[in-house]
């Protein structure tokens, strides 16, 4: 997948703002689609470990709430909420969006593109999908792949050259 292509994608902020993957295109990215009452939700504890680990050093996780599976909140203030007082979330969290279907959000129509370590593209499985993006290259990692595993950590620290 060419990254300048999804670099230009237009995003929302869950505060409304609107920016792109170009604001972080000198970083390496894990975006991932978060559901307040999924039973993966304490990933974000994790995610955020990642963000206070490696974030001054060229990092990012991008937070994307989705309803797809019906386990997130309705009201953006409440995602919000949420995520700052359970997990204490500083990384920078988006609008809800659809990650699967032909109203999915152009973002995730791209990167569904891109095969896992099993070479299987299309559906987002779950909420807690991970996308990392490193070097103009994007790596998929299912949902039950914990944010701290050996093949993300490796990834992150090889890609920001540690």
């Amino acid at each position: 997948m060419d990254v300048t292509t999804i670099s230009e994608i237009p995003l929302t902020t869950i505060d409304g703002g609107t920016t792109s993957l170009a604001e972080f295109d000198d970083k390496v990215v894990l975006i991932v689609n978060v559901a307040s009452r999924c039973g993966l939700a304490p990933q974000y504890e994790k995610l955020e470990e990642l963000q206070k680990t490696y974030g001054d050093r060229g990092f990012t996780v991008l937070g994307f709430p989705s309803n797809q599976f019906l386990q997130e909140l309705g009201s953006t203030d409440a995602i919000k909420e949420y995520c700052s007082l359970t997990w204490g979330v500083t990384f920078p969290m988006f609008d809800k969006v659809k990650v699967n279907g032909k109203n999915a959000h152009p973002l995730y129509k791209e990167l569904t593109k891109t095969e896992d370590a099993s070479g299987k593209a299309g559906k987002v499985q779950w909420n807690f999908e991970k996308f990392v993006v490193a070097n103009g290259v994007v790596h998929r990692f299912r949902p039950k792949t914990e944010p701290d595993a050996p093949e993300i950590v490796s990834l992150i620290e090889e890609s920001l050259g540690s």
